[in-house]
């Protein structure tokens, strides 16, 4: 089914994509300045803190959407800092099995506060109650099934 795109649709999409870019580049320069990484290493350290046991690469991938080349080049650089364990799947010996590192879990503590007051000064505070609650719902609609 092809459905034909309005002026108005289009507006819209082109306008969320720009504020969604915008509001992303402001907390991440929030990090910044605070001497911290980016939100993608707090998402990525966040995940695997939930998961006692650890998480599969391609169940890391899946969660913080993004490609598997960014997702191994990020592994890769957590390894490095001593930020994230790698170790074989016992289920699948060619598999992997990533957790976080007591640093790890250190630096997300460290980048919490920050990242905090950066969604809430450039997301939060900007929206009411009944604006959040509308946003949540329109989002809920435009969320994959699977998601």
């Amino acid at each position: 089914m092809v459905t034909m795109l309005t002026t108005r649709t289009i507006e819209s999409w082109t306008r969320l994509m720009r504020v969604s870019r915008a509001v992303m580049s402001a907390v991440e320069e929030d990090l910044k300045v605070a001497g911290l990484p980016s939100p993608l290493w707090y998402d990525t350290l966040l995940e695997l803190s939930r998961e006692a046991e650890g998480v599969r690469p391609y169940v890391l991938r899946e969660r913080l959407m993004i490609p598997q080349y960014g997702v191994s080049r990020l592994i890769d650089r957590l390894v490095a800092e001593g930020l994230v364990l790698r170790r074989p799947c016992p289920q699948d010996g060619r598999g992997q099995v990533l957790s976080a590192t007591d640093a790890g879990l250190e630096l997300l503590d460290d980048m919490w506060p920050v990242y905090r007051d950066a969604i809430a000064g450039r997301f939060a505070d900007k929206l009411g109650q009944d604006d959040l609650s509308t946003l949540g719902s329109i989002l809920d609609r435009l969320a994959p099934d699977e998601a």
